[in-house]
């Protein structure tokens, strides 16, 4: 019975909801004498509504080196050569986000990422001791920026956490990791 309710919700705000605004962007300024503007605002909100959904049906294939380039340097991992963006996924439901990228990138920024990742003052050569539960814990929406350095069987991985500072607004929870047997470097940005 619930998913029934949600789907019906689902349906009167992703259907309903546009259709009844560009049905008032429409008739209103028609009521009001003016036709033009009317038919001119129904054609800027069905743009606007249809790029949207574009966007959200087709992100993946926009996402570009540059992107990836921007959200990697972000955690102060430097790409200096050329490199190529093999994988790219992201997944959204409500309330949830996931998006995933992996690069082959070049002996050298590999190098000097694992150095990045092991000259870091919080850097720890045992996983054990790292706090897996940083994302689920009661904190995480207070408290201060958090990132973790540590080195895993398979990986050197770098975690950046910053709590919102809000209730209910989902903190940042990003992890990139660059595998050991290979020249590839993993992202992975989290919301829930």
């Amino acid at each position: 019975m619930d998913e029934f309710l949600l789907i019906g919700l689902l349906i009167i705000v992703f259907v309903g909801l546009p259709i009844g605004i560009g049905w008032l962007a429409y008739f209103v300024p028609k009521k009001l004498g003016y036709p033009k503007t009317g038919k001119f605002l129904t054609i800027i909100f069905g743009l606007f509504a249809l790029t949207a959904i574009l966007w959200n049906v087709f992100g993946d294939q926009l996402f570009t080196k540059e992107n990836a380039k921007e959200l990697v340097e972000d955690q102060q991992i430097l790409l200096q050569d050329e490199f190529e963006l093999k994988e790219n996924e992201s997944n959204s439901a409500i309330g949830d986000y996931y998006h995933t990228f992996t690069l082959k990138i070049s002996k050298r920024d590999r190098q000097n990422a694992i150095v990045k990742i092991k000259s870091s003052e919080n850097f720890k050569a045992d996983d054990s001791s790292i706090d897996q539960t940083l994302y689920l814990s009661e904190k995480r929406y207070f408290g201060s920026k958090v990132t973790q350095n540590y080195e895993t069987e398979n990986a050197f991985v770098r975690e950046y956490f910053q709590p919102s500072g809000q209730e209910g607004h989902a903190p940042t929870f990003r992890g990139i990791s660059i595998i050991k047997a290979k020249k590839e470097l993993t992202f992975e940005d989290i919301v829930e």
